[in-house]
């Protein structure tokens, strides 16, 4: 269910999308409140779980980690329990920064970040060595055009 969320709401979450190193002050003025309106509003949809936290973006090439690569699955698998165990094996496997289930296809799409193709066979190894899967496609991306864009709010 969404949350109900009007126009301040909106634009507190717009500027924060952009930079959230914002003070309270400087929020304040960005969205057009108090600043003691802007904390409450804040905090709110810190409880709420519209906010789950603030995080730094930093420069994956400046750190070396050039190689982004989307890596498709498929499995014959779909029981709850191998389903458990496909999710904390992803889970466990830092380089795998984005992991949704999918239609279409394939069941699985993956978003490795890594610093090489050596880097990313090593990850594809650990990837497939402790859950059986049908097949896995990988697709090397060129060039990243638009990356970690704000949501549409």
């Amino acid at each position: 269910m969404s949350e109900k969320i009007d126009q301040f709401d909106r634009r507190i979450l717009r500027v924060l999308q952009r930079d959230a190193s914002l003070s309270q002050r400087d929020l304040a003025e960005k969205v057009g409140l108090s600043q003691n309106a802007c904390w409450r509003r804040l905090k709110s949809l810190e409880e709420r779980g519209v906010i789950r936290g603030r995080t730094l973006q930093v420069d994956r090439n400046k750190l070396g980690l050039g190689l982004v690569v989307f890596v498709m699955v498929k499995t014959r698998h779909h029981s709850t329990t191998w389903l458990q165990t496909f999710r904390q094996h992803v889970s466990s496997i830092p380089e795998i920064v984005d992991f949704f289930r999918i239609g279409g296809d394939y069941d699985y799409m993956l978003r490795i970040v890594t610093t090489d193709m050596g880097s990313y066979d090593s990850v594809y190894q650990r990837l497939i060595q402790k859950v059986e899967l049908e097949s896995v496609t990988s697709y090397f991306a060129m060039e990243a055009i638009e990356e970690r864009r704000p949501l549409p709010i």
